[in-house]
């Protein structure tokens, strides 16, 4: 319940934004584990990464300015699926850092990174694979939210890691080609 309520004062209460960042800068969010963030077991709950998770992507949207722009339009991100891999757990009263980045992006999803870290040990990694949608429900093409959210980002993705494409078609995210119906590709 404590990240729910974390994430809900960022929603109407963000962070200021950071002059000159961009798309593809890693946004840092500082975190101290609280007692409502464990488990039986008294290390953070797998659960609980996921919702600190949302919590950092948030900062990193409002360190682009980005709940006006999105606001503007109204378009709100969803997350369309996410992975955790575990190094390290983190217990009661610990500081740690999320250091969130975008990886890339193709027509439907942009693929995200997000690294816990308590001084300089890797905690767990993330990735996540989220799509823009518009308040009537439509989906928004990646490029269109990437042109809004940096006003100096780039024309095309960067190159995604083999790994990250290979999870994004194993999950069945990735953008892919589907046959029209007069026998020619479309995007889909």
């Amino acid at each position: 319940m404590t990240r729910v309520l974390q994430l809900a004062w960022k929603t109407f209460r963000p962070r200021k934004p950071v002059p000159g960042m961009g798309v593809l800068d890693p946004s840092v969010t500082d975190m101290r584990v609280q007692p409502g963030d464990l488990d039986v077991l008294f290390h953070v709950n797998n659960g609980t990464y996921l919702q600190m998770m949302d919590v950092a992507r948030w900062n990193y949207l409002a360190d682009l300015d980005g709940f006006s722009r999105l606001n503007e339009r109204r378009w709100y991100p969803v997350v369309a699926a996410s992975t955790m891999k575990y190094k390290r757990s983190l217990q009661l009263r610990e500081r740690f850092r999320i250091t969130t980045r975008v990886l890339g992006w193709d027509p439907r999803v942009v693929y995200m990174e997000q690294v816990f870290t308590r001084g300089d040990q890797l905690c767990a990694t993330g990735w996540v694979a989220a799509r823009f949608l518009s308040k009537s429900g439509e989906r928004i093409p990646m490029s269109d939210v990437v042109a809004l959210l940096g006003d100096d980002a780039p024309l095309a993705s960067p190159e995604l890691p083999a790994e990250v494409l290979a999870w994004a078609r194993a999950v069945d995210v990735a953008h892919r080609e589907a046959p029209a119906a007069d026998g020619e590709t479309a995007q889909g």
